[in-house]
């Protein structure tokens, strides 16, 4: 029978009378790397220790591969990697020896060396393998806590701000590292790091105030922005005045940016381009450029999460 890798039922979760997750349902399947937004208590990193299992919800059921976790939290576990957000580590330990610690906790056994050696060498940890890990940098660290999190090859990985604090350089291999994972792995990844989200997720979910506001894809959840106002970019030949800008229907702000060109924002949703192609008609001017500005997923993620 097939099943989706990971599906989340009406999940709850009171932590007395606060409401931290509220009826939170989704379905995430294999090969998928899923982008978890949301402001700070919004209630991503408590949903996340639900799934692994470190939490238990309130109501509402998280299932594995068809296996409700409840019912066998134990073996779930077996098929989830987990990176929290501390990246807790036995930094008196070297590399090799900590991996061969997690390995033995998931019972592996035979062909466990050999499964070092090649998470050692997908994580990028072969230079660093014989060094104890609290000599490691911080970069260095967070590739331990992917070895640690991958030592088992499970079929769901779930990461907590894996690149916070990290330096450019090391982001773009941690993300790399993810991106490698998700070809074959059910991947959940929380972050505040937006430009993340959009290199390497899939799929974006943004949650506020404990509930769902945003499921979809990446390419297409620009389109779910209800933001009021419309931009663009414009290039005029001659250039007009501002005042004559600001007078065209349907205009709010105009900003000069260059000698010629112009980011003029609407007042509303209406499409102000046909009113400026007008302007340019009547006052006999050559429009060479006119584009509309993309809404990013900052602005997206702001509109949705901002207190109304």
């Amino acid at each position: 029978m097939w099943y989706m890798s990971v599906e989340i039922q009406h999940i709850t979760k009171l932590f007395g009378e606060q409401k931290a997750l509220n009826d939170v349902s989704f379905n995430i399947g294999t090969g998928e790397i899923v982008g978890l937004l949301g402001p700070n208590g919004a209630g991503k990193s408590t949903l996340m220790k639900i799934i692994t299992g470190y939490l238990s919800p309130t109501s509402g059921d998280v299932i594995i591969n068809g296996t409700n976790t409840q019912k066998d939290p134990v073996g779930i576990r077996q098929k989830i990697g987990y990176l929290p957000e501390n990246n807790p580590l036995y930094s008196e330990m070297y590399i090799r020896e900590f991996l061969e610690f997690i390995g033995r906790i998931y019972k592996m056994k035979g062909k466990l060396n050999s499964r070092i050696d090649e998470i050692v060498r997908l994580t990028g940890l072969i230079s660093e393998q014989n060094k104890k890990i609290n000599t490691l940098s911080k970069g260095y660290r967070q590739r331990v806590g992917l070895a640690q999190a991958l030592i088992h090859n499970p079929d769901v990985l779930i990461l907590d701000e894996p690149t916070s604090g990290l330096d450019p350089n090391q982001i773009r291999d941690i993300r790399n590292l993810i991106s490698s994972a998700g070809q074959e792995k059910t991947v959940i990844l929380s972050t505040h790091i937006m430009q993340e989200v959009e290199a390497i997720c899939d799929r974006i979910i943004i949650i506020d105030k404990g509930q769902i506001v945003a499921d979809e894809q990446a390419i297409n959840i620009q389109a779910q922005s209800s933001l009021e106002n419309q931009t663009v970019l414009l290039e005029f030949d001659p250039n007009p005045g501002k005042n004559d800008l600001q007078k065209i229907p349907g205009v709010g702000a105009v900003l000069q940016l260059k000698e010629n060109k112009w980011l003029i924002q609407s007042q509303s949703k209406e499409d102000i381009r046909p009113n400026i192609f007008q302007f340019a008609v009547d006052q006999k001017l050559t429009v060479l450029s006119l584009t509309e500005q993309e809404k990013s997923l900052e602005d997206i993620f702001q509109e949705l999460t901002q207190a109304k």
